[in-house]
């Protein structure tokens, strides 16, 4: 049987699970390649000659010749690819890539430090962490406001703007940053947290833990 020509690397974080969920959703045959960050194997040269800067994830498409990072993008790609996940009519689906790049530049990189500086950093900044605090808590009723006349970020139809937002929100949940009185934003994460495909993606390579 001739392998799969797509792999992908990549680990259990926020950023890997958008693309396991996409490609299971998708139902596009792949190969996993687990890059363990808390062994260094992100920093190999192997792992490095695909991605410079280091960091998950990374697909490689052999058919096409095409190796992609930057989970953005790869979610476009593999939206391309199926045809299916960015909606068909222009108004639609650049909303869905209007709120891809919404959680890439915005909410996906706030809630990165404010993991950070909440959980991990030490001693703690109070004044840093509070900051964070804030602007991820703009960003969480910036989504509820969008979600309290529409079903997904698109509109009507899920698209890869919610796979990206739901990667964060996952693990916004594991963490227990509480967002339950954002009660569209809520109710959007359940919707989309009962899809089988999300549930199967959430566990690859492995399921995420706390802190």
């Amino acid at each position: 049987m001739k392998a799969p020509e797509l792999i992908l690397y990549t680990d259990s974080s926020p950023n890997g699970f958008k693309i396991t969920i996409a490609l299971e959703e998708l139902g596009l045959p792949y190969t996993l390649k687990h890059v363990q960050i808390d062994r260094g194997e992100h920093r190999q040269a192997g792992f490095l000659t695909l991605n410079p800067y280091g960091r998950i994830p990374v697909l490689v498409d052999e058919g096409a010749g095409i190796t992609l990072f930057e989970s953005a993008a790869i979610l476009m790609y593999l939206a391309e690819k199926a045809g299916r996940l960015l909606p068909g009519d222009s108004a639609s689906r650049w909303s869905a890539i209007t709120w891809l790049m919404f959680h890439a530049s915005s909410m996906g990189p706030l809630l990165g430090q404010r993991v950070h500086y909440e959980l991990f950093e030490t001693p703690a900044i109070d004044t840093v962490t509070k900051r964070f605090r804030r602007l991820t808590e703009v960003a969480f009723a910036t989504l509820d406001t969008r979600l309290e006349h529409n079903e997904w970020l698109a509109g009507s139809e899920y698209s890869i703007a919610d796979i990206a937002t739901f990667g964060w929100m996952h693990i916004v949940r594991i963490v227990a940053f509480d967002f339950s009185h954002y009660r569209h934003l809520s109710d959007w994460y359940e919707r989309v947290n009962q899809r089988p495909a999300v549930q199967r993606g959430i566990r690859l390579p492995q399921p995420a833990t706390g802190p």
